[in-house]
């Protein structure tokens, strides 16, 4: 037997329960994966809580990335083969010792990459390759800004666009993340509790304000982010942290300068092995060259999975976090 998180019922993070089941033989086109890391994001809670509902419905084990080893391999399977390591981020389920899954959404890891740092990266390193490398593509001479910049996204993008040469704003919520952000790369970090940030980010450009602004904050920061954008500029609405963004009057984007939103997703980004492979390759690069740094501030067991959820619904989290089952 095996151990994985199960949630029966939405809500905190006590719903997450620690139960044994067997992962069973991969069948055609799958892979039996054993992890050594499972990463932890913001979305997490987002399917515990229900905001996000999971696709199959309750009961779910959630989690969307993890590293480890593959055990063995269903019939016509080609992408991976038993005993290589992998990570992925794909649907939900990495909250487990072990799972059988889809083997089109396995990466084979460079040696270059031990298997906490993928675990660590997957999802949000993704994220950040289609952020800056396909949602807008951010050129040398770019300035733009990164909400929550000390976060696990945040810290990755900002490392990611410096290395692009563009100059980086960010925010963070202390001025313990302001110098975790500076440390990593950004060139002006704004308390966004303590400063007006579109009156900030005003100043820092002389007026002209930004090409794009990247906000994985949601609610709390979406109109002020529109107030940093130059005419034409692009709003990149990624996340939710601080709550589901409330519907507004599209004319407010033609007042502000014929503005454009956007809300992706890494699915959308990775829907065919091409474009995931494309994805993960461009992340395993700047992370082996050592432009890209992941930290992995904060391991858990994975038996507790519900004191990383308050963890980071707290804000408590900076950098990645792992579960180690």
């Amino acid at each position: 037997m095996s151990m994985r998180i199960v949630i029966h019922e939405h809500g905190g993070p006590d719903v997450l329960k620690v139960e044994d089941h067997d992962p069973g033989r991969p069948g055609p086109g799958e892979a039996l994966v054993r992890h050594s890391a499972v990463g932890l994001n913001f979305i997490d809670t987002y399917f515990r809580t229900g905001l996000y509902p999971p696709a199959g419905g309750l009961p779910f084990t959630p989690g969307n990335e993890a590293a480890g080893v593959v055990e063995a391999v269903g019939e016509g399977v080609t992408e991976v083969k038993a005993g290589q390591r992998v990570a992925y981020a794909t649907s939900l389920g990495a909250y487990a010792a072990e799972r059988v899954m889809p083997a089109k959404a396995l990466l084979p890891l460079p040696d270059a990459i031990a298997d906490e740092q993928a675990a660590a990266m997957m999802l949000k390193g993704m994220t950040a390759q289609y952020l800056l490398r396909q949602t807008y593509r951010v050129k040398e001479g770019d300035t733009i800004l990164i909400h929550a910049a000390a976060g696990g996204v945040g810290l990755i993008a900002t490392q990611w666009a410096k290395h692009l040469g563009a100059t980086v704003i960010g925010t963070a919520g202390s001025k313990e993340k302001a110098e975790i952000a500076r440390a990593h790369g950004a060139d002006y970090v704004i308390l966004y509790k303590e400063e007006d940030f579109a009156e900030r980010v005003k100043e820092i450009t002389n007026g002209k304000k930004l090409p794009v602004v990247y906000d994985g904050v949601g609610k709390a920061t979406f109109m002020g982010s529109l107030d940093c954008l130059r005419p034409r500029g692009l709003m990149v609405s990624y996340g939710n942290a601080s709550g589901a963004v409330d519907a507004f009057n599209l004319g407010i984007l033609a007042q502000k300068g014929s503005l454009f939103v956007t809300r992706p997703t890494l699915f959308g980004y990775t829907s065919t092995r091409e474009e995931l492979v494309a994805c993960a390759s461009d992340l395993f690069d700047v992370v082996a060259k050592g432009a890209v740094k992941i930290e992995i501030n904060q391991r858990f067991k994975l038996a507790e999975a519900a004191d990383a959820h308050r963890a980071i619904e707290s804000r408590a989290t900076t950098g990645s976090t792992v579960l180690l089952p």
